[in-house]
């Protein structure tokens, strides 16, 4: 469960939110707190101001003669803010506080007190900061002489920065407070949000689970159009490919191994039949032992081929001139049968991306079963064009004696053979190749009565920039 994807992309949500609001929190509270520490730093600095209008009243009253009636005054008349304490040090010794409204008794320091004695050893105001028994202090030591008064006095203002950073850090703490509602929050939703686009990958899982070459036909249901859905759509047609395939290639298990028990019962029964004093019958026996086994061996070789022909590299189309094709292929044709007269009836000019060894691998199978089929002594004739809606056409054609109308459709299945005699030797694969070398360049194969024969034709994607043959091609 730890390790499952969802827990992860939960995990790496949080984490990211986390980081992000710690790193907003902590850079708030940074902003903030030094806002608070300039303006520290600002109403010490003014308190000098304050002390000049003590030392020299623009009001008419009477300035102080001393450093003692300068601090009364200035006890009485500068007030501290919240968190500012106030201290009157005359000769190194702790003397004057306000009579009210001091954060903390400085005077009762004596290390904050020695400290500050030590530093405004000058005649400038001294900003400093200190750990003293209220916490940390900010501070602004001001050295005060009054005439000839040899007395040295020093008013010392400081601000409690912990009392100051106090709604800093209070915010701060809401802050966090808050920022972990909203992670529990993003939690709750993205648990739910993650397992709902997860959705499809674990339909995935569990179908690839319970899917066996028996049962491929569980589908995921598609709900959606982003990368998830299309994934499930996706694995939805590789299913169905699969599906095909495994019927496919059953069903042509099941077709072969119901073909070759005729030639193995017909061996068979002539080998347990066989006398074997009777040399002559031997011999009749081995001829046909060996007949039959060139026919299974046909079979199974052309059951391999159709085996293959659902994988990609079935087919390797390459840019092919399909005239020169067309001249090849007739001209070996007529070494199956030179007693024949074949003939080229048209040649398409055309430079095509096929596969020219299985293009001619079909071909041949169209022309040898005319050569097997045809009325004897009539011509055969092959040909080639690119039709009026732009595919291109092969094509075998011969006179006779053609095939039923209503089972042209059938002769292209496995094994299946028209009637009057038509294919009623041989495989019963090889249209069934012919067809899964037209399909798997993207065409199709027909046949179609022609005269008192058949023409079986081969059409295939249009080849870009093809010219186009007046149609119907002869």
């Amino acid at each position: 469960m730890l390790r499952s994807a969802r827990v992860r992309i939960l995990a790496a949500i949080l984490l990211v939110a986390a980081l992000g609001m710690a790193a907003a929190g902590i850079a708030t509270y940074v902003i903030q707190r030094q806002a608070v520490l300039s303006q520290v730093d600002a109403r010490l600095t003014l308190t000098t101001d304050a002390l000049r209008t003590v030392a020299t009243p623009t009001d008419g009253s009477t300035p102080p003669a001393d450093v003692d009636a300068f601090f009364e005054q200035a006890m009485s008349r500068v007030l501290p803010d919240p968190e500012q304490s106030i201290l009157g040090i005359v000769d190194g010794s702790p003397r004057y506080v306000p009579g009210s409204g001091n954060a903390h008794r400085l005077d009762e320091d004596t290390a904050f007190v020695r400290h500050v004695v030590a530093q405004a050893s000058g005649t400038r105001p001294v900003l400093g900061t200190v750990d003293g028994r209220w916490g940390t202090m900010r501070y602004i030591a001001i050295p005060v002489r009054i005439g000839s008064d040899p007395q040295r006095g020093l008013y010392v203002s400081a601000y409690d920065l912990d009392g100051v950073l106090a709604p800093a850090a209070q915010t701060l703490g809401s802050y966090a407070l808050l920022a972990l509602g909203a992670l529990v929050l993003v939690g709750v939703v993205g648990w739910f949000v993650a397992g709902r686009a997860l959705r499809p990958v674990r339909l995935v899982r569990e179908a690839a689970a319970h899917a066996s070459e028996e049962d491929l036909s569980a589908r995921i249901p598609v709900r959606g159009d982003d990368e998830l859905s299309a994934l499930a759509s996706t694995f939805n047609a590789m299913l169905g490919r699969l599906e095909r395939s495994f019927a496919t290639q059953r069903r042509l298990l099941d077709d072969v191994s119901h073909e070759l028990r005729t030639p193995i019962t017909i061996v068979r029964g002539h080998l347990e039949l066989l006398d074997p004093g009777d040399a002559q019958e031997v011999a009749a026996t081995r001829e046909l032992a060996i007949e039959e086994l060139d026919r299974m061996r046909a079979l199974v070789d052309d059951a391999a081929t159709l085996a293959k022909a659902d994988s990609p590299g079935f087919v390797r189309p390459e840019p092919t001139d399909v005239g020169a094709l067309t001249t090849a292929v007739a001209a070996k044709a007529e070494a199956l049968d030179p007693s024949r007269v074949w003939t080229v009836s048209r040649s398409a000019a055309v430079v095509a991306p096929l596969d020219p060894a299985r293009i001619t691998q079909a071909w041949l199978q169209l022309a040898e079963n005319a050569a097997k089929y045809a009325t004897s002594g009539t011509p055969i004739g092959l040909g080639s064009a690119v039709r009026g809606d732009g595919a291109l056409e092969l094509w075998v054609a011969d006179a006779g004696p053609g095939a039923p109308r209503d089972e042209l459709e059938r002769v292209f299945e496995r094994f299946a053979r028209a009637g009057d005699g038509r294919g009623a030797e041989g495989s019963g694969l090889g249209l069934s190749i012919v067809a899964a070398i037209a399909t798997a360049h993207g065409g199709t194969a027909r046949a179609e009565p022609c005269g008192g024969g058949l023409r079986v034709v081969i059409v295939l994607p249009a080849p870009a920039g093809a010219e186009r043959t007046p149609w119907p091609a002869s």
